[in-house]
């Protein structure tokens, strides 16, 4: 494996290194940040009322827009750090990449129409908010487990990608189902708990589809695990993991008489712990791939673009990377509390 690492003191060892780490820095916000507001999408179809949709959307409304931000800057450095590696994987993914651009821009739409429309006319709002969500989600999980596999293109691999897809859904809906167990109160508060309660196994299940099958796409990858002394070193990543299920699932047993008694203390557990799975399973993930941006077709050297040309992005990257970084972190410390209405 060390083989396929060049000299890092040189500009084409080190430049390829930063934009993937770039890439996978923005990869993993847009997965957190948009991932919670994607699952409050979904989870809009399970609230009872109106005033309960309201709330559910006013708790996303000051970030859901500026965390696709990130989005597009991975989808950006891949283009033009890595265009070999970009040719490559938007070219197999051409169908749920497009079905997730659709799904993006309908929830676009629904978001700011719903607000605005008619009383009669909002429900299909909502329930295009709610597609919009659905899709995108399912979408971004099959194509997370079409990069596991290699864009293989048989049956087994397919039925893989769409389990994922599946599992991802749940997922995004347990982080959404934490947000609004730390942005709402009341009865909606007490639904979150239960929505979560629902998402929690099958996102568990999720995170063990992939542990089992990575290690068995590629030679390479399965010897990164399980040779020896590396299965002892990397053993505290799956301890750690279950440790995170089983005190989420201890949360979610004890929050509705917490919240019932209006006592808050340890809202914020099932998110930080649904944030701490994504942060292990992202880390487990990085790990088995590296240094493959396709699974033993090209390294991230071998799509690089020219030292050169990664140079005059980099200065680029530079300014832009603490711009995102600085406006996030001041919007979500600024509307940081309980949710209120939205209002125009």
């Amino acid at each position: 494996m060390l083989d396929l690492i060049p000299d890092l003191t040189q500009p084409a060892g080190w430049l390829p290194l930063v934009f993937a780490l770039v890439m996978a820095l923005a990869m993993l916000a847009y997965v957190i940040l948009d991932g919670y507001d994607l699952g409050v999408g979904v989870l809009l179809r399970r609230a009872d009322d109106e005033a309960q949709k309201d709330a559910m959307i006013a708790s996303i409304g000051p970030f859901w827009d500026a965390n696709e931000t990130w989005l597009v800057l991975g989808v950006g450095v891949l283009l033009v750090a890595f265009p070999m590696a970009h040719g490559v994987i938007l070219g197999s993914l051409y169908l749920p990449v497009a079905l997730m651009l659709v799904a993006l821009m309908l929830r676009g739409v629904a978001f700011d129409f719903r607000v605005k429309a008619r009383a009669k006319h909002k429900p299909i709002w909502d329930r295009a908010f709610y597609t919009g969500s659905l899709l995108a989600s399912w979408s971004q999980g099959y194509m997370l487990g079409s990069l596991i596999t290699g864009f293989k293109e048989d049956v087994s691999s397919h039925l893989f990608s769409a389990l994922i897809g599946l599992c991802l859904v749940a997922a995004y809906c347990l982080l959404g189902a934490g947000w609004l167990i730390m942005k709402s109160e009341g009865v909606l508060q007490l639904k979150a708990v239960r929505w979560a309660r629902g998402s929690l196994w099958f996102t568990a299940a999720g995170v063990v589809a992939i542990s089992l099958v990575t290690p068995l796409v590629s030679p390479h990858i399965f010897e990164k695990w399980f040779s020896f002394p590396n299965v002892v070193m990397l053993l505290p990543i799956p301890a750690m993991t279950v440790a995170l299920f089983w005190l989420m699932a201890r949360s979610l047993k004890r929050l509705p008489t917490r919240l019932a008694q209006d006592n808050h203390y340890g809202a914020a557990v099932p998110f930080a712990c649904t944030v701490g799975v994504f942060l292990l399973a992202f880390y487990g993930l990085a790990y088995s791939l590296f240094p493959w941006l396709v699974v033993d077709r090209l390294t991230v050297w071998q799509a690089a673009s020219s030292p050169e040309a990664l140079l005059v992005i980099f200065y680029g990257v530079v300014v832009v990377l603490p711009v995102i970084i600085g406006y996030t972190v001041f919007a979500y410390r600024v509307f940081w509390g309980k949710s209120t209405a939205l209002k125009y």
